[in-house]
């Protein structure tokens, strides 16, 4: 069986007067994730449109990478202050036509 990429997009809109420390969090969480085994791709993106929303593009070796990185000390952290900071909307994305 061959192993397939999973993507996660995550969309955090921080709440009122916590988009500094959104930032911060997720900048601080690049290299950690970044370094992980089996991490391809950890990016943190912020709408220009709206600049209290930014947008995590993620992407694993497979399931099992990302699953690693859920049990991360790091990744729990910032799962305990997400709802301080911000409304969090993730999609997790299987591979159907990639390059």
């Amino acid at each position: 069986m061959t192993q397939s990429p999973t993507k996660v997009t995550a969309i955090l809109t921080a709440h009122l007067g916590k988009s500094v420390e959104l930032r911060a969090l997720l900048v601080g969480m690049a290299p950690l994730c970044r370094a992980e085994p089996g991490n391809l791709r950890w990016d943190v993106w912020r709408d220009l449109a709206h600049g209290e929303r930014f947008v995590l593009d993620e992407l694993y070796l497979d399931t099992a990478a990302l699953e690693a990185h859920r049990l991360t000390p790091h990744y729990q952290a910032y799962l305990a202050k997400i709802p301080e900071l911000a409304e969090r909307t993730a999609w997790i994305l299987e591979a159907v036509a990639i390059a």
